[in-house]
């Protein structure tokens, strides 16, 4: 029963279409990057970066190669809008940008993971079979229609994310405001709208529009009554926030995914008025059937335990930041911090403090005084920097961060060896002092 829903097939217009914005927004999104100055701050200027853990292999090109990376993506993002060697393309912008992701995380955002898990999935997609040089160079493989499994993939992925984005909001902060209005304080001088995004009543609407609108979204698209009611408020919602927030290409990705919530009918008259309609619903069982199932369940029972692993981490996620990647938690809170870190010479005991702005740029100053495992690794390359030179040292560090706007608090235990420690991306480390 489960596979013949899974691989009835079903017109293909959502699909074509939304491969023609996918690839645009990803050329848009590389060439942008370009610039807008974001690689030169971000990959260029910094004497180093730091990676996810684990990925210390993957190393920004020396000199101008950064900006020659992005061309290539952006190249390659062309290549998917207009569908030529769809397959290799659309590979090679997926692991292109998955490197780039997890080359830095100074600049880490919610929407750069979901672009690659778009990426990874349209991979497997069959994309390609209508509107693409690769129908027209080869008519074999043009196609009407589509499994049911390539549109609910899609749907399922963003049911996750807006869920745990909607559950995420449910802490104090967020409820009374208060994360709201330090986060437009921030927007004062904006022409126009600045004073008015300081209304406290603006503020409540925003932090439970938030919710409602995370929580619900998808259920209304889903639902024909409530879907262009939805599709309306999602307009307002994301032009919003890429007018306030300017969060580039990722506004307008999420509204090209509401091709996949209206009727195929619709799409297909709407923007490819010389394709054939499909509606023969035949159910056609591809060779590979059991692998692909067991490798689509495998992803999302990745997908739905990710974002839960903070729960069985020590302590609040919003103070320690453990389990708070890759978990859907956007734009929740704002942290500072002001921190030292002190350099002993374990042979001769004495001490000095790191000048930090001269070797991180300011982003990486930020983040290296609030986020710990950007001090965990700090820290070890404080220690590897030394030993390079002959000098075995201890790293310590002096750390106070508030959270909102609130009274700073001390975050690391200033007594322990950072850089002698280990990490643990699934435990709680210790030397990270309670919020209370």
């Amino acid at each position: 029963m489960l596979n013949n829903w899974l691989f009835k097939h079903i017109d293909n217009s959502a699909l074509i279409v939304f491969r023609i914005i996918f690839g645009l927004l990803c050329f848009l999104e590389s060439v942008g990057a370009i610039f807008t100055g974001w690689i030169k701050r971000t990959l260029v200027d910094p004497s180093f970066t730091f990676n996810f853990i684990g990925f210390e292999f993957l190393q920004p090109l020396p000199g101008n190669g950064m900006y020659y990376y992005y061309a290539v993506m952006g190249m390659f993002g062309l290549l998917v809008m207009v569908g030529y060697k769809y397959r290799f393309s659309i590979l090679a912008f997926t692991l292109m940008w998955s490197a780039t992701y997890l080359m830095q995380k100074s600049s880490y955002n919610n929407h750069y993971y979901l672009l690659m898990l778009l990426s990874s999935i349209m991979v497997f997609l069959p994309a390609n079979t209508y509107a693409s040089v690769d129908a027209k160079l080869n008519p074999k493989i043009k196609r009407f229609s589509m499994p049911q499994w390539c549109r609910w993939v899609i749907i399922l992925q963003l049911f996750i994310v807006y869920s745990y984005a909607s559950i995420a909001k449910f802490y104090p902060d967020w409820l009374d405001t208060t994360f709201i209005e330090v986060l437009m304080k921030g927007k004062k001088n904006y022409w126009l709208v600045g004073e008015f995004l300081q209304q406290k009543w603006l503020h409540y609407i925003l932090a439970y529009g938030g919710i409602l609108f995370d929580g619900l979204i998808i259920p209304l698209l889903l639902f024909k009554p409530t879907r262009k009611y939805a599709f309306v408020i999602s307009i307002f919602f994301h032009l919003f926030n890429s007018i306030i927030f300017q969060i580039g290409i990722f506004p307008y990705l999420s509204l090209s995914f509401s091709l996949f919530f209206f009727s195929s009918r619709k799409i297909q008259k709407l923007f490819l008025k010389n394709k054939p309609f499909y509606n023969a619903e035949a159910v056609i069982m591809p060779k590979l059937k059991t692998p692909v199932l067991i490798a689509f369940i495998v992803y999302f029972i990745i997908q739905i335990g990710l974002p839960l692993r903070h729960h069985f981490i020590e302590d609040n996620v919003l103070w320690t930041e453990e389990g708070h990647r890759l978990s859907w938690r956007m734009m929740l809170r704002s942290k500072s911090g002001i921190t030292k870190y002190w350099i002993e010479n374990k042979e001769t005991g004495q001490r000095h403090v790191v000048n930090l702005s001269s070797c991180l740029s300011k982003k990486q100053i930020r983040t290296a005084s609030t986020k710990p495992d950007v001090m965990w690794q700090f820290a070890k390359h404080l220690k590897q920097k030394f030993k390079a030179d002959g000098v075995d040292v201890a790293v310590y560090i002096d750390s106070k961060v508030s959270i909102n706007g609130k009274p700073y608090k001390t975050f690391i235990n200033p007594a322990i060896d950072i850089a002698n420690v280990e990490w643990d991306v699934f435990k709680h480390s210790d030397w990270i002092l309670p919020l209370k």
